[in-house]
């Protein structure tokens, strides 16, 4: 049999009042399941409703209405039960900076409710596995950025939970310690079969990562299932096309809307973005030449398998990343 889910929501409702200024719904019937075992991404640009549900799901705020289960309990009615079994990562810092990276970890695993002994040896383990134990015994202020972020992970695991929450984990990271981020949650996932939510804005982060995810815009669900099943729903390629001078983009969209092997043609900004009948070979070139012919100068073209931005650009009708600032003043509806 399977397992049954780690998490399930249904209808979540949250609103808002924001003074002088009509009340802002961030969460608008809110609901998806996330399977054990596995990462699951909740994807959104900001505003979209991201940590409003995680706020939900981790019992720091109250939904108007809907429910929520997480490792089978009710947030609502067990906020304590539920806070027994999760862990959770916000996106600003949870340590001290004053404090060392060793001081902050006993701490958590003592107000976890450890022993002292059990505390010290607790905090030893997590620092060896995030790779943290030549800098154990510095104040967390001189760590770097990568640093600081694997310490917050480790306090959010200090005390083995089933499910852990990541909001936005590897948002500030350079490179090499996104890689590392996204490598230790493979890891807790593959051999430690623990739950993790990921929130991210990033979509190669959710493409990499989760295995099935939901989308979410402006406080709704619009779609939900395993990245390459949402990409496969997508039939064609996706043709992206960046014209040279901005005042060109509606002519060089109507020379695209005349190309056979289009369709879905939109212009966005100084881009011009379409989708193939069938996956094709052809087509670029043939939409190259044309407008070419009609005197439209190119700076950049792609033909590529859809992407989720184009599943995110096909359900809302607007890009993931033109859509990227938050429309309220409340973070906390982000």
């Amino acid at each position: 049999m399977s397992a049954p889910p780690a998490i399930e929501v249904h209808d979540l409702v949250k609103t808002y009042a924001v003074r002088g200024r009509p009340p802002v719904r961030a969460l608008d019937g809110v609901g998806f399941t996330a399977p054990a075992g596995e990462v699951f991404g909740l994807l959104g640009p900001n505003g979209a409703g991201k940590s409003t549900t995680l706020s939900i799901l981790t019992t720091l705020t109250r939904p108007d209405s809907g429910t929520a289960r997480v490792a089978g309990v009710d947030v609502v009615t067990d906020p304590a039960g539920t806070r027994r079994r999760i862990g959770y990562v916000a996106q600003r810092p949870v340590t001290d900076p004053m404090d060392t990276g060793r001081e902050n970890l006993v701490l958590a695993a003592r107000l976890q409710g450890l022993g002292a002994r059990a505390a010290r040896a607790r905090a030893d383990e997590l620092l060896e596995r995030f790779d943290l134990t030549s800098a154990a015994n510095r104040l967390v202020r001189t760590y770097s950025g990568g640093m600081a972020r694997k310490l917050d992970v480790a306090v959010g695991l200090v005390h083995r939970p089933e499910v852990l929450f990541l909001d936005e984990p590897t948002t500030g990271l350079d490179p090499h310690a996104r890689a590392e981020m996204w490598n230790e949650i493979e890891r807790m996932t593959r051999a430690e079969r623990m739950t993790v939510v990921l929130t991210t804005h990033y979509l190669d982060e959710a493409d990499r990562l989760a295995s099935q995810l939901a989308i979410v815009d402006r406080g709704r669900v619009v779609a939900s299932g395993a990245p390459s099943e949402l990409k496969d729903a997508l039939r064609g390629d996706s043709v992206v096309v960046e014209v040279a001078d901005d005042t060109a983009v509606t002519r060089a969209a109507d020379v695209a809307a005349r190309v056979g092997g289009l369709r879905e043609v939109a212009a966005d900004g100084r881009v011009v973005r379409a989708r193939t009948v069938s996956p094709s070979a052809t087509v670029l070139p043939e939409l190259l030449a044309a407008l070419d012919a009609a005197d439209v100068g190119v700076a950049s073209a792609t033909l590529a398998r859809p992407s989720l931005d184009d599943v995110y650009l096909s359900l809302t009708g607007h890009s993931f990343d033109a859509d990227g600032a938050p429309r309220t003043t409340e973070e906390v509806a982000a």
